[in-house]
This record gives C-alpha cells, structure tokens and sequence, in this order.
C-alpha cells in the first residue's frame, strides 16, 4: 500500500489505494477512459475528491495523447481586436464553451505575416488539441497551415476559399449574413425610402460579400453611386459617409454592414445636418448592445448572435475531438433578426 507523507502532494498510487482499485483502473478513470464499472468510478471520484488529487498534466498527456487546450487564432491587427466589441463577444463565448468542458483557451494573435510561421510551428508542435479562427481574409494563408500541420479547425464565417475535389466540407459557423441584409434593406423601403445607400464591409470578406449581396437581392438596379466600402471600424464608416453625401446628397437612408460604421456613419450625418431618421434613416448590422443602444438616436440593425456563435464554433471542435475525422462536424448557420429602433 503506498504511504502518503503528510504535506505531499497526492499521487494517483495514492487514490488508487484509497478506492481499493488498481493504479491502471484509478488511471483510466481520472482520464476519462472507457470500460470501468460505475461503482469503481464513483469510487476513484470519490478518492480524488477527499485526496484533493490534481492530475499530472504532462503525465496525462502522454497518456491520452491531448493537451487540454484549444487555440484560437484571429488575423486582425492587435489594436481591432481590443477596441471591436464583436471580437470580445466572440472570445467569451468560446471561453465559455471550452471553460465548461475544463480546456483552455491559448489565444494567438496575428500582427503581420510574419507571424504565420510562428503560428505554423507552434500548431505543429502539438501545442493544442485543435484551433478556431476567424474573421479570415480570401488569401489568409491559415487555412492551409491547419490542413499542413493536421490541425482540427473550425472557422468562425463562410470560407472564401475553393474545396479541393475529393477534400471534406470545412466545418464553419455564421450567421445568415445575406438574409439579415435583405431584411434591413426591406425594412428602409416599408419606411418609403427610395435613395438607399449601402456602406459595405472589405470585399475580401464573405460576411460584407454576403451582406452586400443582400442588399442587391432586394435592389437589384441600385445605382452604384450608393454603394462605398468600408472596413467594419467606426472610422471607416465615417469617411464612407462623407464619399456618399458628397455622390449623391439626395440619398434618404443608409444600410450600414455593421454597427460600427453605422455609428461613424451617424457623426457624419449629424456634422452635414440630417436628422436621423427624419432625413436619412439608418440601420446597422451585429446589434453590439454597447454601440447600438448607445448611439443617438439608437441603431435599428440586424442581430447576429456574436456570443452564441462563439459557443458553437467551439462545441463543434470538441464534437470533432471527442468524435474522430471520420465524424467531422458540418457548418452550422444561424439565424439573424432585425431590431428597431430609433435610428430607422
């Protein structure tokens, strides 16, 4: 029987002796083996729990073969990251999913490409047990890093990149961008609105691509004129605003393809005298509570369920672990809903 000295820290041996079962059972429970009788678990958990047993990390990785931790992976630069509340909307609800299931979220963050080969390597490591990105640009080179290394990935957004023939679905979660835009632009014209601009996201994006897609599904012959890109920032919103009033002064509503630039937007149209939704009704697209219930007048805008989404991408990655390749987990896309408000 192993003697446990007081003050030490509690070895496995040690639980093993406390529930009357062999090291190989005590261990097959603690790392979540199969094939051990009920009552024998509830014996183990019961030891671990009186013993205040803490597993060896690197002991039990080299036993199950996974780290216990999950990276997340967003090629923005640093100073988006932590001025864009979409980004802390999506962190905290992978956190969530991944604290819920005792994995820890390694955040790896993208400044410039040199930092791929940095990332390459540490996936290739065996660092983590798989990875989830987004907010992926059409040439972002992390795809075929994850396809390289052999990396489990699940992306945040529609992937701009063609499948190879033969090669499984990628599995992703979004939100019904193109139909939010559709019902955005539907609502300006139940309003009587006939002038509607539309301040689109970067084109090398699917999320501002689908957006902008939507709103040419309902506007099919929209004047080019109304349309100007932007960068999903605040900053980009403004200076698209001011390129569309100076076009076309008549407009008479404004679909923005993201809160952000709606609020950018709204500066403008306040600094040239519109009134809002007198003059020019707006709308938005996230409903980030911290921005559009805090502009003025509030932003009517088209909700995606930021955190929610966060959840599934990493719900769908455990799925994948737990399940093996040969059940990889297929897109999820959720629903979008508009929310009125004052601004339109």
């Amino acid at each position: 029987m192993t003697v446990q000295h007081p003050g030490a820290r509690p070895t496995l041996e040690a639980v093993a002796a406390h529930a009357g079962v062999s090291r190989a059972t005590a261990s097959r429970v603690v790392n979540g083996g199969a094939g051990v009788r009920p009552p024998l678990v509830d014996k183990v958990r019961r030891a671990v729990e009186e013993l205040g047993y803490v597993p060896n990390h690197a002991a039990r990785t080299l036993v199950t073969r996974r780290t216990g931790a999950v990276a997340v992976i967003i090629p923005e630069p640093e100073i988006r990251i932590f001025s864009d509340p979409f980004f802390s909307q999506q962190i905290r609800g992978i956190s969530r999913e991944l604290t819920a299931h005792d994995t820890q979220l390694v955040l790896l963050l993208v400044e410039g490409p040199g930092d791929y080969d940095r990332i390459a390597r540490y996936l290739a490591g065996g660092h983590v047990d798989g990875a989830l990105a987004f907010s992926l640009h059409t040439d972002d080179p992390l795809p075929a890093i994850a396809r390289r290394t052999g990396m489990p990935t699940v992306y945040g957004g529609r992937p701009g990149w063609v499948t190879a023939p033969g090669e499984r679905p990628v599995p992703y979660v979004d939100a019904d961008n193109r139909g939010g835009a559709r019902q955005a632009v539907r609502h300006l014209l139940s309003l009587g609105r006939t002038r509607i601009a539309h301040i689109a996201g970067p084109r090398d994006q699917t999320s501002a691509t689908d957006r902008l897609d939507g709103f040419h599904d309902v506007l099919p012959g929209a004047d080019p004129e109304l349309v100007e890109e932007g960068a999903f920032t605040a900053g980009s919103g403004t200076r698209a605003m001011a390129r569309l009033l100076e076009r076309r002064p008549d407009l008479d509503a404004v679909f923005a393809a993201n809160d952000l630039m709606a609020s950018g937007a709204l500066r403008v149209l306040r600094e040239h005298g519109r009134r809002v939704p007198e003059d020019v009704a707006l709308v938005g697209f996230d409903d980030m509570r911290g921005v559009a219930e805090t502009t003025d007048p509030p932003l009517t805008t088209v909700r995606q369920d930021i955190e929610g989404m966060g959840r599934l991408m990493a719900r769908l990655l455990l799925r994948g672990l737990a399940e093996g390749a040969a059940d990889a987990p297929t897109p999820v896309i959720t629903e979008t809903a508009l929310v009125r408000r004052a601004s339109a």
